[in-house]
């Protein structure tokens, strides 16, 4: 295949089969959230094992970013997403007979490695093989598919959870990743090396990007801002829920589920919205630079109403989640900052900083909860003072995002 743009046919296929992958990617992702009840009382875990846990994917997922870049530019999406899928499937099999918290949090780490290229491959596909006003739009809707995917780890999962447990789901997800992967063998284009008339003259780098000041002035938002976003909606929210709000779990996976809901039609509204709006205007930049203090100020009301009981339980923690996809904007844009070539790399690169930010977020709320209930606070404090500390490094990330020129 060569640079030229796909036919729309095709690309529509390219679209759902690359869809498929990262619904089951985000659906692994997510799950632990629903399953952190019964894996808590199963394995005896604290906060800040369970934090470990769910943050042990993303551990295992920004390990491979920077590698991927390269192999990613080199070899294309089809031959990478099958080789990482095939960790996968062995992670969920792995994860499915662990009889310890350290074989589950090994397998848990391979399941972040082997989906690590589930968002990455496609992103790189698209910058190639679709037209510049349709790869935000792509984008927003690989996300949506990627919110149908934690939607499904919600009520689904915790209906399925008594029939086959909650090893049987895991080894059912390994079953659909195979399906997943022979799709792709059959949909996925070969990819071709670009010739030297269609590549730049530049040698392409991790350098390039990191230098990049476009790259520089989203890196704090992506490590704090969203990853603190995809700390609470994978695995903080069903504790936020149970601990804080006194939901049962069923009432959690529940509420898990709306709000899973909401952020898959915010994603659908981005893709449908932004082209329009970067037409008269509106680019990532001025539109972070607006949609951020709304995302603060509802992180700050789900604070405060956790012990005022100012509005219903659950509604500003959705509200905060939605308002806060403003911030996945920054990562179509990095793609398109860069050259074709070097497209891998800007955005395997920033898919790092996301994860490792995911993974500290995730690790660092549990932790603050353990060290402050272990100064005496009780369970509500405790969780309203780790959300302080999020809220206080998403402002510091905004404040740099405002003062960087790029």
């Amino acid at each position: 295949m060569s640079a030229q743009l796909m036919p729309k046919r095709q690309a529509i296929q390219l679209f759902l089969t690359f869809a498929l992958a990262y619904f089951l990617s985000t659906l692994v992702r997510a799950v632990t959230a629903t399953l952190s009840p019964v894996l808590t009382t199963e394995f005896s875990l604290n906060a800040g094992d369970l934090g470990l846990l769910a943050g042990g994917y993303f551990l295992g997922f920004s390990l491979t970013q920077l590698p991927l870049g390269s192999w990613l530019d080199r070899y294309g999406p089809k031959r990478m997403i099958l080789w990482f899928l095939g960790v996968a499937v062995a992670g969920c099999v792995a994860f499915s007979v662990a009889q310890d918290f350290n074989y589950l949090l090994l397998a848990r780490v391979m399941c972040g490695v082997g989906l690590s290229a589930c968002l990455m491959a496609p992103l790189t596909a698209y910058r190639r093989w679709y037209a510049r006003d349709m790869l935000v739009r792509a984008n927003s809707w690989m996300l949506m598919s990627g919110s149908l995917g934690v939607v499904a780890s919600t009520l689904p999962v915790q209906w399925l959870l008594p029939v086959v447990g909650w090893r049987g789901i895991f080894l059912g997800l390994a079953l659909v990743l195979v399906l997943a992967m022979l799709i792709i063998m059959w949909v996925v284009p070969k990819w071709e090396v670009l010739p030297a008339s269609e590549a730049s003259s530049v040698k392409p780098s991790y350098a390039q990007v990191w230098r990049h000041p476009y790259f520089q002035k989203m890196v704090p938002m992506g490590f704090f801002a969203y990853g603190g976003l995809i700390a609470v909606q994978t695995l903080w929210a069903a504790p936020w829920m149970t601990r804080v709000n006194g939901f049962t779990p069923q009432q959690a996976a529940e509420g898990l589920f709306v709000l899973n809901l909401c952020l898959l039609v915010s994603y659908w509204w981005w893709g449908w919205i932004n082209p329009w709006m970067s037409a008269r205007g509106w680019t990532t930049a001025r539109l972070m630079t607006a949609g951020v203090p709304v995302s603060l100020t509802l992180l700050a009301l789900t604070i405060v109403s956790a012990s005022q009981n100012l509005v219903p339980p659950t509604v500003p923690l959705i509200m905060y989640c939605v308002a806060s996809t403003v911030v996945s904007l920054a990562q179509p844009s990095i793609g398109m900052a860069f050259p074709a070539e070097l497209a891998g790399r800007a955005l395997s690169a920033y898919n790092l900083v996301i994860f490792t930010g995911i993974f500290a977020m995730q690790w660092g709320i549990g932790l603050t909860i353990d060290a402050l209930r272990g100064q005496g606070f009780d369970q509500v404090q405790a969780f309203q003072g780790a959300l302080v500390v999020l809220w206080i490094l998403s402002l510091g990330s905004y404040l740099y995002f405002l003062r960087k020129k790029a």
